[in-house]
C-alpha cells in the first residue's frame, strides 16, 4: 500500500479530515527502520526495536477520534516511541503542548533529537506509568502500550473535562473526567506491546 492508498483507506473508513491531513502532512518512513521502507503505508504495525512497535494507522486515527484534540491542548502521550504520533498530534491542532515518555533509551534518544527544532514539543526518557506528575495538569492523555489495568492513577494529572485514551489489555478505553464524575467507554479488539 501506498500514501494514497492508506489515506483513501482512512477517508473510507470515515477519519475526520483534519486527521486525514495530518496523516498526509506527517511522513512515516521518517520515523521508521529504513529496512521496512517498503512497508512504511502499509496499515500495520512495524517494529522499532527492542520489543517497541510503531503502531497501525488506523489505530493511531481511531485513537485520536477520541482523544477529541482542541486547539491549545497540552497533550501527554506514554510510550511515545518514535515521536510518529506527536508529530500527527502537532499538525492536528494549533499551539498544542506536547510532552511524550518513552522507556526505550535507544528510541527515545532517536525521538529528541527528530523533535529538536520544535519549540512545543517535549520528549523525556523515563518510565511512564505514573504519568509526568511534574508538568501536570493536562488537557489529554494517551497511552500507546498495553495497561494492565484502567490508569485511574493518571486522574490527578488531568484537567477537569480532560480526557485519557488508554490500551488497557486487548480493549481501548476512553475515559472522561468532569468534576468528581468519571465517564468510560470500552472498544475491544485491539493489541499493543505492554506497557513496562
Amino acid at each position: 500500500m501506498n500514501k494514497a492508498a492508506l489515506l483513501e483507506r482512512l477517508k473510507r473508513l470515515k477519519f475526520s479530515e483534519k486527521i486525514i491531513d495530518a496523516f498526509s502532512i506527517v511522513r512515516r518512513e521518517d520515523f521508521i527502520d529504513p529496512k521496512f521502507l517498503s512497508f512504511a503505508y502499509e496499515d500495520s504495525p512495524l517494529p522499532l526495536g527492542e520489543g517497541s512497535t510503531i503502531s497501525q494507522p488506523y489505530t493511531i486515527a481511531f485513537m485520536l477520534t477520541l482523544l477529541d484534540l482542541r486547539d491549545s491542548n497540552k497533550i501527554l502521550e506514554i510510550g511515545s516511541g518514535c515521536g510518529y504520533v506527536l508529530a500527527i498530534i502537532n499538525e492536528m491542532i494549533q499551539y498544542p503542548e506536547i510532552f511524550g515518555v518513552e522507556i526505550n533509551e535507544d528510541i527515545c534518544r532517536a525521538s529528541i533529537v527528530r523533535f529538536q527544532n520544535y519549540q512545543n514539543v517535549s520528549i523525556f526518557y523515563q518510565d511512564g506509568k505514573f504519568g509526568l506528575p511534574q508538568y501536570a495538569p493536562f488537557d489529554r492523555i494517551l497511552i500507546s502500550a498495553a495497561c494492565p489495568e484502567k490508569p485511574y492513577h493518571l486522574l490527578d494529572q488531568l484537567n477537569d473535562n480532560g480526557i485519557i485514551v488508554a490500551s488497557v489489555q486487548d480493549s481501548i478505553y476512553k475515559i472522561e473526567k468532569s468534576g468528581d464524575e468519571v465517564l468510560e467507554t470500552e472498544y475491544p479488539g485491539f493489541r499493543f506491546v505492554p506497557l513496562v
